[in-house]
């Protein structure tokens, strides 16, 4: 069992900046992987950001080089720095933990999001 909780959302204008936190209820490195979903009005939920146990960071391809994740270990906790943010970008930004295969299916753990809406 993993309890995630997010925080950092919130009203910002285009091309700003914000900080989101996801803190597990557990150590991070007990979990195979760490990321940032978000899920826009009348669209599927997106990975954004990924963070492996061993610290591999994978982002999609809209994000890259305006988006940073990174963790803190010692808090059990993973950050999402959002960069030059765009009106589209506005949704609900959930932490996910992706705890690989655990025997026959496949476990992960949602937080209940955070609000970002990206607005003049």
């Amino acid at each position: 069992q993993v309890q995630l909780a997010e925080s950092g959302g919130g009203l910002v204008q285009p091309g700003g900046s914000l900080r989101l936190s996801c803190a597990a209820s557990r150590s991070i490195f007990s979990i195979n992987a760490m990321g940032w979903y978000r899920q826009a009005p009348g669209k599927e939920r997106e990975l954004v950001a990924q963070i492996t146990s061993g610290g591999y960071k994978n982002y999609a391809n809209s994000v890259k080089g305006r988006f940073t994740i990174s963790r803190d270990s010692a808090e059990n906790t993973v950050y999402l720095q959002m960069s030059s943010l765009k009106p589209e970008e506005t949704a609900v930004y959930y932490c996910n933990a992706d705890m690989g295969w655990v025997g026959a299916k496949k476990l992960h753990y949602w937080g209940q999001g955070t609000q970002v809406t990206v607005s003049s």
